[in-house]
């Protein structure tokens, strides 16, 4: 009795099966698979005959390594992400056209075509510097491309981390380092140029200045100032002795 009740248990327990959050499945009788999608939750089968095929429809984050070519010819040593999802509308046929290993049967292989088609039209040293937001682009455009109407949709691909080949991290700082020795020698030169074109300026003005003064000395100028000076010294109560001839008065003694 006890072993009859173990198996009628156990039949109880596998005729049952749990769809997880973030995923759909399909039943499949006899290979063939029953329309209508399952979705999360718990679901009866006949475990005789009934096999629940799930399909994820989050987001699957899936890393790869790989050596991607560039425009000049070299390998570029890779760590990429690939961010995509399943339509949960398409799975019948995600499952009937490549099957539940479609990552590696098509994700994958979509991805290698797509990456290699678009690095190669970039130097390697665009792959590690801002041109890498443009090439992630390039790939997922392309991956979307060629995985139209398949049922997958690609969100991103990013790339993690790129490793150039030997000695092109030291070509690459030395450019650097020559381009920013270049824009300091640019500063410096309009430096120079605003300082010369000050004193410039200075040396104008002192000159206009000079212009002014000296046509402002006329003889009547002086004449006119003369008399201004004698009203002056006419004027002041300390005894002085003046010698003139009536225009430029000329101060022999005076008391304090």
């Amino acid at each position: 009795m006890r072993y009859i009740k173990s198996i009628l248990l156990l039949l109880l327990f596998s005729s049952c099966a749990i769809v997880r959050p973030g995923e759909v499945g399909v039943k499949q009788t006899f290979g063939k698979l029953k329309r209508g999608v399952i979705g999360p939750g718990l679901t009866a089968i006949n475990p005789l005959i009934t096999q629940l095929v799930k399909i994820p429809t989050r987001t699957v984050n899936q890393e790869i390594r790989l050596n991607l070519p560039s425009k000049e010819g070299l390998n570029v040593r890779a760590e990429i992400s690939i961010l995509y999802h399943c339509q949960q509308e398409k799975t019948i046929d995600i499952i009937n056209e490549v099957g539940v290993n479609f990552e590696q049967v098509l994700i994958l292989s979509t991805f290698r075509s797509a990456s290699a088609d678009v690095c190669a039209k970039f130097f390697a040293k665009d792959m590690h510097s801002g041109q890498r937001a443009f090439i992630e682009k390039e790939i997922k455009e392309q991956m979307g491309k060629l995985l139209e109407n398949r049922g997958f949709v690609i969100e991103a691909v990013l790339l993690k981390s790129i490793t150039l080949p030997t000695g092109l991290y030291a070509a690459i700082e030395s450019k650097l380092r020559a381009e920013q020795e270049a824009q300091q020698m640019v500063f410096v030169l309009q430096r120079e140029e605003k300082e010369a074109e000050r004193k410039r300026i200075e040396a104008k003005g002192i000159r206009d200045a000079q212009k002014i003064i000296k046509e402002g000395i006329t003889d009547d100028n002086i004449e006119w100032r003369s008399l201004e000076v004698l009203k002056e010294l006419a004027s002041s109560p300390n005894a002085k002795l003046i010698i003139t001839d009536g225009k430029t008065p000329v101060l022999i003694n005076s008391d304090k």
